[in-house]
């Protein structure tokens, strides 16, 4: 006589397995992260990978990480899907207001000195920007100090890998507990409520938008513009790549910084050893020489 399933065994046969993905198809992706991206994929990454490409697989209809390796290597696969994977494999943390110390820098320091060394509007570029919260935030800081300063104006480029991440950076809404480090005077000046009360959204004003120019860019490609930034900041982004693309990274930087420019770079990252044209003003962040 056959057993009926009991209900356990058959929730326990309604389980979904995750594909699992191989080494030989890791080494793959790995290769190709590094060589199109400059990002290092050492195997402990494995396991994140495999679980990030779920999504994907279910997009594409696929059921192994091999098939999507297969897909991915094509030639229509590679032109559809690689922008879809650097999506996958950047990792977006940030917030307002990060490593305040550097903003309180720009106030004393640093925007005082450019203003007097320039007739002209300054450049920014905020290298890395994810979803806006850094160039939203130079911004502000720029906009204030300029309402003091007459003559003083500026830009900032914005630029990210992710073609997903930028959306939302130009999207420029945020949740509200993800704006509480900004002081409640500049959430006042610079921010809109949503509407609709139940959605604790907040987005930023027109005014400080149409300040922030977004481009996606690969750093591993030729900077695509040629004149030179008074500040750059690039924090919390070089530690993704290798020592030799770092160092080949920041002389990128220093050929776009203009002299007497400076460089903000993150508290996790360093550039001891490196032969570059700048010296150390204050803990991560560099004049041009």
């Amino acid at each position: 006589m056959m057993k009926e399933n009991s209900p356990k065994d058959n929730r326990c046969a309604s389980v979904v397995t995750t594909p699992k993905m191989t080494d030989a198809d890791f080494r793959k992706f790995s290769t190709l992260i590094k060589g199109e991206f400059g990002i290092k994929m050492p195997l402990a990454k494995k396991t994140m990978l495999e679980a990030r490409l779920q999504k994907r697989l279910r997009a594409l209809g696929l059921s192994t990480h091999s098939q999507y390796c297969d897909f991915l290597f094509s030639p229509e696969g590679f032109e559809r899907e690689l922008t879809q994977l650097i999506d996958v494999v950047t990792t977006n943390t940030t917030d307002f207001f990060r490593e305040p110390k550097h903003f309180e820098l720009m106030l004393t320091t640093v925007l005082p000195d450019l203003s007097q060394q320039k007739n002209r509007p300054i450049k920014v570029w905020s290298a890395g920007c994810s979803s806006g919260e850094e160039p939203y935030t130079i911004a502000m800081v720029l906009s204030e100090f300029a309402a003091k300063n007459s003559n003083f104006n500026f830009s900032i480029l914005a630029t990210d890998i992710s073609t997903e991440i930028l959306h939302k950076a130009m999207n420029a809404v945020y949740s509200k507990d993800k704006v509480d480090v900004i002081p409640l005077a500049l959430k006042k000046k610079y921010m809109l409520k949503s509407k609709d009360k139940a959605k604790k959204l907040v987005r930023m004003a027109p005014e400080l938008r149409k300040k922030v120019d977004f481009r996606r860019l690969n750093f591993m490609e030729p900077f695509p513009f040629k004149d030179e930034k008074d500040i750059i900041f690039c924090r919390n982004v070089v530690i993704y790549f290798d020592r030799a693309t770092q160092d080949k990274l920041f002389k990128k930087f220093c050929e776009r910084l203009c002299k007497g420019g400076y460089l903000f770079i993150g508290h996790s990252e360093s550039i001891s050893g490196m032969d570059l044209p700048i010296r150390q003003i204050a803990p991560t962040v560099y004049q041009k020489v």
